[in-house]
């Protein structure tokens, strides 16, 4: 699958049927979405409230994936460019071999 592919995809989608919307609105979709998230984590934890909380979970991932992306689309950001610049500085840190910052005096 190709993310700038898919990005732009679902930004035509949004566009398409949403064609008011706005970055805030894609944004309060992620904290929606997160919230998702969170009480099927939690269900699932107390073991309460049925089995369905990894389908639960796995689509509420999925949403804010979507809406990340329109966030991004709003703000033109291409968010493939944002997570390879992230994992780069990401994946440089080091926190056992220094545990207080991440990454020594380079």
């Amino acid at each position: 699958m190709d993310l700038k592919q898919l990005q732009s995809d679902i930004q035509a989608w949004r566009e398409y049927n949403f064609p008011n919307s706005n970055d805030l609105q894609q944004f309060l979709g992620v904290v929606e979405e997160v919230g998702e998230l969170a009480h099927s984590i939690l269900k699932s934890q107390q073991g309460i409230r049925g089995n369905e909380h990894e389908a639960e979970a796995r689509d509420a991932v999925g949403d804010i994936m979507i809406f990340l992306m329109n966030f991004c689309s709003a703000n033109n950001w291409d968010l493939e460019d944002i997570l390879e610049e992230t994992w780069a500085e990401v994946n440089d840190r080091d926190w056992i071999k220094y545990p207080e910052a991440g990454k020594g005096d380079k």
